[in-house]
């Protein structure tokens, strides 16, 4: 007979799991000893609050738990930051424009205090100020919404016209192009590694870290424990899953029609040796509008970035081909040779393959899941919400605790089956 166990915030990760965290997590001290087996199938609570996920939406929100003197336990299925998470890319664009959704703006700004608050303590700056450039067709009417909502939270930025444009970035071929923005302060996070240190902070706090996959919940009215595949029972007293693109996957019913992970297919090309003009700060982050493709320049020496911002093809993101298209390499180095001339021909360094998860339109899922009062669900990033950790994070904490008022945005009742989307 196999004699499930009970996973308790006051244990830490088996010793058996170190081995799937990078070095800088394996190396904390506050990873202690094997869980202790329990002979009683129907654990005691034994947590606070359970978050399950550790991408930067769940990270986040586990730390902002803690330091509302929960306790917590952080359940990850692959272990933190790991390669086929939304949040496990290396690099993340946090821009301050949002077009008429202030909300988003407002956010951004208080993450970007929240992420640099973060990597001071760490001692490890993974925010890089490039500059994020957006790039304009004539009558487009998100620059003008953008504006206002900019001058109104005192954001540095600087509007050009093309001749500007031209001469400050000759690396570009601007055509159809009519005015750019410049967002001076804005920039990169390293996103792979910020996560490590989320949760690095959050296991200093007192959150507890199992490595485990957990099963689809079942009961009503109250979720009284969850299962791991393993057999072993946690039990909480509150849920919250943020499971990213898998969150379809963990409640089918309900989401698998809501949240739409689709693949997108991300390229990093070479640029001339001995030359600058493709690294910032020659060249700011940047989003051409009337492609709808975003790009960075050439940060710690990958090379120069870029991607389409239009959804890809859904997938499941356990088993779709991480391996870019024959279709996607032509249609980039097309691009490439179109908007960067110079880089006509430069080689494919790197590619990646990764997923947004999407919402029917792009706001996010921050809400109450309506079979159980002690769930919640937090995820729907939709491409943008990386930049976001910090701020959902807070969000999500509080309305767990009770504490504040439901953005309407968020709710479970706007995500429709359809897409439609309108946050970009």
């Amino acid at each position: 007979m196999v004699i499930p166990r009970s996973v308790s915030c006051d244990e830490g990760l088996p010793l058996r799991d170190l081995d799937v965290l990078s070095p800088t997590l394996r190396d904390l001290p506050l990873l202690p000893a094997l869980f202790r087996y329990n002979s009683n199938p129907m654990p005691m609570p034994t947590c606070d609050v359970a978050v399950i996920g550790a991408g930067v939406f769940g990270a986040w929100t586990a730390l902002h738990l803690a330091r509302r003197s929960q306790r917590v336990l952080l359940i990850e299925a692959y272990g933190p930051a790991h390669t086929r998470a939304s949040s496990g890319g290396e690099t993340r664009i946090i821009r301050m424009s949002y077009g008429a959704d202030e909300i988003y703006s407002r956010w951004s700004l208080y993450s970007l205090r929240q992420w640099k608050d973060l990597f001071a303590v760490a001692g490890d700056n993974l925010f890089r100020q490039t500059g994020v450039l957006w790039l304009f067709e004539e009558g487009n009417s998100t620059l003008d919404a953008s504006l206002s909502i900019l001058h109104r939270h005192g954001v540095p930025h600087e509007l050009m016209k093309l001749s500007e444009l031209e001469r400050r970035y000759p690396q570009l071929n601007l055509d159809g192009i009519s005015r750019g923005l410049l967002e001076s302060e804005s920039g990169v996070l390293l996103a792979r590694r910020a996560v490590a240190r989320t949760v690095e902070t959050a296991l200093r706090e007192g959150v507890r870290l199992e490595i485990a996959q957990v099963r689809i919940p079942l009961g009503t009215s109250t979720l009284e424990f969850i299962e791991t595949t393993k057999g072993d029972l946690v039990s909480a007293g509150s849920y919250v899953f943020a499971c990213g693109p898998w969150l379809g996957k963990v409640f089918p019913e309900i989401l698998g029609k809501r949240i739409f992970p689709t693949r997108q297919e991300v390229f990093f090309f070479g640029t001339p040796p001995g030359d600058r003009q493709f690294a910032p700060p020659a060249l700011p982050t940047w989003l051409f509008q009337p492609d709808e493709v975003y790009g960075m320049p050439d940060i710690e020496s990958r090379g120069l970035k870029l991607a389409r911002d239009t959804h890809g093809e859904r997938i499941d993101p356990d088993t779709q081909s991480r391996l870019v298209s024959p279709e996607g390499t032509e249609w980039a180095q097309q691009f490439l040779a179109r908007r960067f001339p110079r880089l006509k021909n430069a080689p494919v360094v790197e590619t990646r393959v990764c997923q947004y998860e999407n919402t029917s339109n792009g706001d996010f899922l921050i809400d109450r899941h309506p079979d159980f009062s002690n769930v919640w669900l937090a995820g729907g990033g939709s491409g943008h919400g990386f930049k976001h950790g910090p701020a959902v994070g807070e969000y999500t904490a509080g309305i767990v605790l009770g504490e504040g008022k439901p953005e309407p945005r968020f709710s479970l009742s706007t995500k429709n089956t359809q897409q439609h989307r309108t946050v970009h």
